[in-house]
């Protein structure tokens, strides 16, 4: 059973905005929040990682656009999430667009926030994300859903390239992604609901994941890597 909000410890964020009067006013707005608050906060994505390391936040709020790009917390969340993979970042998007909604979770964010969702809501979300959680409505997770069912079965790899999954596990994984429920899976690979739970059980702790949403963003990661180009030694 969690704790109540008033007595587990204060979650540090640090806030990437495009403006100063952006991190000013989410700021005052979330002063309200006992169990929240702001360590720090940046507008360009050059200050991003100097300040992500001086403050050791638990969360990042970083909006898709800061001073210097349209994109710009985009890259702030990759370049810091190839760095450190226990990094927690809530995007905040223009709109709940599909393409943004995508690239947000390629790039590493663990919870998407559009400026067109209630603010009210945005605490709730970084409380989430600082417990490990994944962070999204059911129209962004279906637009996850689709992304990956639309593609072919990601290949699933550590750093050094070993797979980590059998390929019946590999299965299991892509019917997950695609929405299926325990007995549709059970039906579709002709297993009993039972073992489909003790697969899904040794999945998440092969991956280091506990639930489908956080498995279906993970293959969609790996599905990216995999498909990447290698680079060329010029």
């Amino acid at each position: 059973m969690q704790r109540p909000l008033e007595h587990e410890s204060s979650i540090s964020l640090l806030i990437a905005e495009h403006s100063r009067m952006g991190c000013s006013l989410m700021e005052s707005a979330l002063r309200r929040c006992r169990n929240i608050s702001v360590a720090g906060s940046v507008i360009e994505s050059s200050e991003f990682q100097d300040t992500y390391r001086a403050t050791n936040p638990d969360v990042c709020v970083i909006s898709s656009g800061l001073k210097d790009g349209a994109t710009a917390g985009f890259k702030a969340v990759r370049e810091l999430h190839e760095i450190d993979k226990a990094f927690n970042a809530v995007m905040l998007l223009e709109s709940a667009d599909r393409s943004l909604v995508l690239e947000a979770f390629r790039s590493g964010a663990r919870g998407i926030f559009s400026r067109d969702d209630p603010f009210e809501i945005l605490p709730k979300c970084i409380q989430r994300v600082f417990e490990g959680q994944v962070w999204a409505n059911s129209q962004q997770l279906k637009f996850l859903i689709e992304s990956l069912a639309e593609n072919a079965t990601p290949v699933i790899t550590d750093s050094r390239g070993t797979t980590l999954l059998s390929s019946r596990e590999v299965s299991l994984v892509q019917l997950v992604a695609e929405g299926r429920t325990n007995r549709d899976i059970s039906r579709e690979l002709h297993l009993s609901e039972h073992t489909v739970r003790n697969y899904l059980f040794r999945i998440f702790n092969k991956l280091g994941v506990s639930t489908r949403l956080e498995l279906a963003v993970y293959a969609l990661n790996q599905r990216d890597i995999n498909s990447s180009p290698p680079q060329r030694n010029d």
